[in-house]
């Protein structure tokens, strides 16, 4: 188990569990080009949803059996009876609007990716290959934007692509989740001010 004795100073919303700690410290804000990861946290943020990232992280794993770990070729073929063995699958967000989305954004995911090559290319383009830093530290939590002008952006064209749970904020999310900004607060061991 993630060890919390590490005596870090974190963002306010990584609280005390194990579990957000340790997303918080390896995996919030770090880039990633990976598409496989990539396509992982756009599912998950789009499950997300009117919830709280801590349930969809205590059900990640959960998540990553049902979905063929992530294979977006396989879930993109997805038919009525994988459709009704995820309802019916108690350990994972049981939304079949969300469900159908994820099949959904995984077709699309292919088409950018033979377009683009990669996902990564096509969603790195909108911050011109940079990681976004804000231009003053934030002094907490609240001021911390909830999207962007960026996001804003990624989201319509995401849409016009035919994507669906990609709104504004869900995007801003993501590009938190995957590096695409460092939001860590003023006194966080990870904030890039010193």
């Amino acid at each position: 188990m993630y060890n919390l004795l590490q005596n870090k100073k974190r963002c306010s919303w990584a609280g005390s569990d194990p579990l957000y700690c340790s997303y918080h410290d390896n995996e919030w804000g770090i880039p990633v080009y990976d598409d496989n990861k990539i396509f992982e946290m756009l599912i998950l943020e789009g499950f997300q949803a009117g919830l709280n990232w801590i349930t969809i992280l205590r059900k990640r794993d959960y998540f990553r059996r049902a979905f063929n770990n992530w294979d977006w070729n396989k879930i993109a073929l997805y038919d009525n009876i994988e459709i009704n063995r995820l309802i019916n699958n108690k350990n994972i967000i049981r939304n079949k609007s969300k469900i159908l989305s994820a099949i959904n954004n995984a077709k699309r995911f292919i088409e950018v990716r033979k377009e683009f090559g990669t996902f990564s290319k096509y969603m790195w383009q909108f911050t011109d290959n940079k990681i976004i830093l804000p231009q003053k530290p934030y002094k907490s939590w609240k001021d911390v934007p909830i999207k962007t002008d960026i996001s804003d952006k990624m989201s319509k064209d995401l849409k016009k692509r035919g994507f669906t749970f990609v709104g504004s904020i869900i995007i801003y999310s993501h590009m938190q989740a995957v590096g695409m900004v460092n939001d860590h607060i003023l006194g966080c061991f990870k904030c890039p001010f010193k």
